[in-house]
């Protein structure tokens, strides 16, 4: 027993010897210099050349390592075999991922490449402000050389976007406020946001389908159009006028849009903002792919037409930029900045909706509501600022199907002939809002027949007391129908210049400033 422990430590002290001579005779230097050498003879035989993306740059999280982990997810789930599940924060999907060293196929423009997870253990934590994993994660990627300059230009990109769109589409929506004003919080954020849940879609929402196709067209061409914008050198964004009696939806509509864009939503509230500076400095902060929303923008601020308040103080000369001509708060105006109110201008939201500080984000869509068009100054509906006017009308028979089938599930052909009759004959002529509808319908959704026999009494004695009342104002009843569409209408498509009492000279004058600012 004895001499064989003696062979076996001479021997390993041979191999020590051996070891210290090999060291000797091939220094580290050497040594990676001939496994340099060989590498270099291997690869210029080898028909594959390999890109290393690292999860860390340095002490930066490197964008590219996430963006291929979740392209590569959208692949994963359908033929991967082992998989990593995670879930990022406000997100409402499930990621899927390759494990460690797992590799994957794909192929882009008919060229296939192999995808590799790499994951080794670090060795050493060198000095570092910011903590590393333990763990050095990466991804490597294969392609054959002559394919090199086709996934270097295109495929990377390619990458990037998708990886936008599926971020986007796992993320739940967002809806912002500007609680504090402009002012900045800890992280130098002057928004705050919550969870956005509102279930409004087009397909619940109380409207005309052919309105509501127009409108879902619309907002698909402005999603889809950026290479038409680029192209006619307009900036990216679009503007959206809601205008009709409280209670119509607009709310449920600007939700809807959220909604069926996948856009994120700011609530701003022009009362919270103090000036002209604070306002440009919220939107500098807002995002891309986002509704910025000023809602009841009749009553945050007096932005009254120009012209009415020409007339009724008697003053013609003074300029409608002036703060002191457009500040206070409320529907009945109210004290400017000097009271601790806002001191926004008419031409500080003018160049906030279409000047030159509206061009620092792109694919953004602004959206006003308003009970009451007329007080509006022209300015402010001029395309550009509010390219497309919907009105939000009483509820109509194609919106009441709507309603019916959202609240009592109701199909077409379900209510019986004498009942849809009736209907038919007094809704426009009631005038009520879906708001108003909806609640007769929501008291009495456990029983069907009891809502509609309900509503049809509800809808019949507003349209005898609408009859009277016009009645007492003089308009005949063969003009009953459609005379609030047609007066709104008049008013939302007015022309700025349209009934100016003021000279030809001080409206062109006004116009030339309006563009310059």
């Amino acid at each position: 027993m004895k001499e064989h422990w003696t062979s076996l430590a001479s021997v390993l002290g041979v191999l020590a010897f051996c070891q210290s001579l090999l060291q000797a005779l091939f220094p580290p230097e050497l040594r990676f210099a001939t496994l340099k050498f060989f590498n270099r003879v291997f690869n210029m035989f080898s028909s594959y050349c390999y890109f290393d993306i690292t999860e860390i740059d340095g002490v930066n999280t490197n964008e590219l390592y996430n963006a291929v982990q979740l392209y590569l997810s959208s692949y994963i789930s359908i033929s991967g075999s082992r998989l990593s599940l995670t879930r990022a924060l406000n997100s409402s999907a499930i990621t899927f991922g390759l494990t460690n060293n797992d590799t994957i196929i794909d192929t882009f423009n008919g060229v296939t490449v192999l995808w590799e997870h790499v994951v080794t253990q670090r060795q050493a934590q060198t000095f570092s402000w910011r903590p590393l994993p333990d763990e050095k994660r990466g991804f490597t990627l294969r392609i054959k050389k002559k394919d090199k300059n086709l996934i270097l230009d295109s495929y990377l990109d390619y990458i990037m976007e998708k990886a936008t769109d599926i971020k986007r589409n796992n993320q739940d929506r967002l809806l912002y406020t500007n609680s504090r004003g402009g002012s900045l919080d800890s992280r130098g954020h002057p928004w705050e946001s919550v969870p956005f849940k509102h279930p409004s879609t087009f397909d619940t929402l109380a409207m005309d389908p052919v309105k509501k196709t127009e409108i879902m067209e619309d907002l698909k061409d402005f999603a889809n159009g950026q290479a038409f914008y680029q192209r006619t050198g307009r900036a990216w964004k679009r503007g959206y006028l809601l205008y009709g009696p409280p209670g119509t939806g607009k709310s449920s509509m600007i939700a809807a849009m959220a909604n069926y864009l996948g856009y994120d939503i700011y609530d701003l509230e022009l009362t919270e903002v103090h000036n002209n500076s604070e306002l440009r400095k919220l939107l500098m902060k807002t995002s891309s792919k986002s509704i910025i929303v000023i809602e009841d923008i009749d009553c945050s601020i007096n932005l009254s037409d120009r012209k009415k308040a020409k007339g009724n103080n008697g003053s013609t000369g003074r300029s409608y930029y002036e703060p002191d001509m457009r500040s206070g708060s409320g529907c009945g105006g109210g004290s400017g900045g000097e009271d601790g109110g806002n001191s926004i201008t008419l031409s500080g939201l003018l160049n906030f909706t279409d000047g030159l500080w509206s061009c620092c984000g792109s694919e953004r869509i602004f959206v006003f509501t308003t009970n009451h068009i007329e007080k509006l100054d022209p300015a402010l509906l001029r395309s550009g600022r509010m390219d497309m006017h919907i009105f939000m009308s009483y509820c109509s028979l194609p919106a009441l199907k709507i309603l019916l089938n959202n609240y009592l599930a109701y199909e077409e052909g379900d209510l019986q002939d004498e009942m849809s009759k009736q209907l038919e004959d007094v809704i426009e002529k009631a005038e009520m809002t879906p708001a108003d509808v909806s609640e007769v319908l929501i008291k009495n959704r456990r029983h069907k027949e009891k809502a509609v026999n309900e509503l049809v009494e509800t809808l019949k004695e507003r349209a005898e007391r609408n009859l009277k009342d016009l009645k007492n104002s003089g308009v005949r009843e063969g003009d009953f129908e459609g005379f609030e569409d047609e007066e709104q209408e008049k008013r939302a498509l007015e022309s700025p210049k349209d009934g100016c009492d003021c000279d030809q000279d001080s409206c062109n004058k006004e116009d030339k400033e309006e563009k310059i600012n």
